[in-house]
């Protein structure tokens, strides 16, 4: 039994001095064949842009090619729970929004916890919530709105990509915060939302600017606010609602690149830099800013505690706001 134990001692010693290799041994070897890029939405939407816009950098300076790889359904749970259940190896990423952080404050059953089943890689982007309005209707500017909002409460209605979306939350705390009362009308996706928009089939919404930018120059939409406390690059003279006087409101999408968790430190690092770089591209900076967004990059720690904190200001707004979410 002795010499067992012995034995067994000298070959659990010999396999935790050989730990420490793995790591950069699997960073030497990554990546070995193609990187796919889910995209848990269908194509169009800002994930979608997103990757296929960092896609070529990526496979570049990683010297392998990156495939986009759209698997849409059950509001991105699919694709995300694919990736959740990937090999850790580096070769499998996710493209997630903020979404992620979202619908456990909705008391969503989900496969899979954020925090526990991907690791961090980086930020990719940002991309403001505008309050835009058909450009038929009666107000022009945000003061007008909130006056004609507050003389036909319950009447007028507001889109989104569908219920516990970003843009859901930010009309419903836009709501509450500016004592009007609104209508959500949920639609299966950002391009139904906007063409009723348009259509004249419901007065306003809480848009990407992704989504609207087109629109708004053609004079079919009009902003009346950046539904945060920043300015946004793309519409310089549009007020933000802290502007506006709401100077605790805040909504944005922010989009990341995540790898299933126990993928190798080393690994990720390396990815991470390939994003930071293709992201600090000038040429890439200025066909996102073109289509609404703000590039933006971080380390895997700093995205680890980007997540955290969204996942606790979103908890506490949907309790302070007592918001209730149709399955």
């Amino acid at each position: 039994m002795n010499r067992f134990a012995s034995s067994a001692r000298r070959a659990l010693l010999a396999a935790l001095a050989v730990l420490p290799m793995v790591a950069p041994a699997a960073a030497q070897t990554f990546p070995s064949r193609p990187i796919t890029l889910v995209v848990p939405f269908a194509p169009g939407g800002g994930n979608d842009i997103l990757a296929r816009a960092i896609a070529p950098g990526l496979g570049k300076l990683l010297g392998q090619t990156v495939v986009v790889d759209n698997r849409p359904g059950a509001g991105g749970n699919i694709g995300t729970q694919a990736v959740a259940r990937a090999t850790a190896d580096g070769h499998t990423l996710l493209i997630a929004s903020n979404q992620v952080t979202i619908n456990p404050a909705l008391g969503q059953k989900l496969p899979f916890r954020i925090e526990r089943d991907f690791a961090p890689v980086g930020q990719i982007a940002s991309v403001p919530i505008v309050l835009v309005a058909n450009a038929e209707q009666p107000f022009a500017t945000y003061a007008e709105f909130v006056k004609f909002a507050k003389a036909h409460p319950g009447k007028v209605a507001y889109s989104s990509p569908g219920n516990g979306t970003p843009q859901h939350l930010a009309g419903e705390v836009f709501a509450k915060l500016s004592g009007t009362e609104l209508v959500h009308v949920p639609y299966r996706g950002t391009g139904p939302a906007i063409s009723d928009l348009i259509g004249n089939q419901v007065q306003v919404s809480f848009a990407t600017m992704a989504s609207v930018m087109q629109h708004i120059k053609a004079g079919k939409l009009r902003p009346l606010g950046i539904a945060g406390q920043a300015k946004a690059r793309a519409l310089p003279d549009v007020p933000t609602f802290g502007e506006l006087g709401l100077r605790t409101y805040e909504a944005a999408l922010w989009y990341s690149l995540l790898a299933p968790a126990e993928t190798p430190k080393a690994v990720v690092e390396r990815i991470n830099a390939a994003l930071v770089q293709v992201l600090h591209g000038a040429e890439l900076q200025e066909q996102l800013a073109k289509q609404g967004f703000e590039p933006a990059t971080s380390t895997p720690d700093q995205l680890r505690a980007l997540i955290d904190k969204d996942l606790a200001r979103w908890s506490k707004v949907v309790s302070e706001n007592n918001i209730k979410v149709e399955p």
